[in-house]
């Protein structure tokens, strides 16, 4: 398959980050508008990102969304990207709220709570054999999350994420799990984002946050790794 080229590639990453934020499809017409072209143009490059399979047409809709294919591309072309004012508030908050908390546990609770408050989704973390989680309202208070069936998928997932997480035991740093990469869940339209790192419970401790696809994934991923490196210097502090 041929590589995306530039524009299609600042195309697509429009398009992931403009429907993180208004949760409607994209259309040729405000993306026209951003990259300065007619939407004539644009129509052509959405069409080659929707052939390759980056882009999907919801139901009668003119725009598109990404489909997990074209998170994954997102994600995977983040790097050496400049932090932004906001991310680099949230990671002091991770910090001071970790370094405030007193008993390890605690630490790890606050770090948690944090990420809920900072990402608006569903934040989790291990404390020795058991699985801490908050904002469950978060996450289902999400307009992806209104149809039945998909709320069973969601529910089917978090009743087995604990011993997921024990038994696989992710080993990168950050472990990003895109809608149908998760092994557990897989219509769940979710992404899990979990970093590792150290604590008295366990060398491989993990805390993250479980959210529909349409992330801002930049923003989360940064949030997220930062939250499993501040919880490690504080805990060995």
């Amino acid at each position: 398959m041929a590589e995306l080229t530039k524009r299609q590639q600042k195309i697509l990453s429009a398009i992931v980050e403009q429907y993180a934020e208004v949760a409607s499809p994209v259309g040729s017409s405000l993306l026209a508008k951003v990259f300065e072209v007619s939407s004539a143009t644009i129509r052509s490059e959405m069409a080659e990102l929707e052939k390759n399979g980056y882009i999907t047409q919801p139901h009668t809709s003119a725009g598109r969304v990404p489909t997990d294919k074209g998170y994954r591309y997102y994600v995977n072309n983040l790097e050496n990207l400049e932090k932004d004012p906001s991310e680099q508030r949230g990671e002091r908050a991770l910090t001071a709220r970790v370094g405030d908390a007193g008993t390890q546990e605690r630490m790890i609770r606050n770090a948690v709570d944090t990420l809920v408050e900072l990402t608006h989704n569903l934040g989790l973390a291990t404390i020795g054999d058991q699985l801490y989680m908050s904002g469950l309202s978060n996450l289902f208070g999400q307009p992806e999350f209104i149809n039945n069936v998909q709320v069973q998928q969601v529910a089917r997932l978090l009743d087995n994420l604990e011993p997921w997480v024990r038994e696989a035991a992710p080993n990168e740093p950050l472990s990003v799990y895109i809608g149908r990469e998760n092994p557990i869940g897989r219509s769940a339209g979710c992404s899990l984002i979990i970093s590792k790192f150290k604590s008295p419970y366990s060398d491989r401790s993990y805390i993250g946050i479980l959210g529909p696809t349409r992330q801002s994934y930049k923003d989360v991923m940064g949030l997220v790794e930062h939250a499993g490196i501040a919880l490690q210097e504080a805990l060995y502090d």
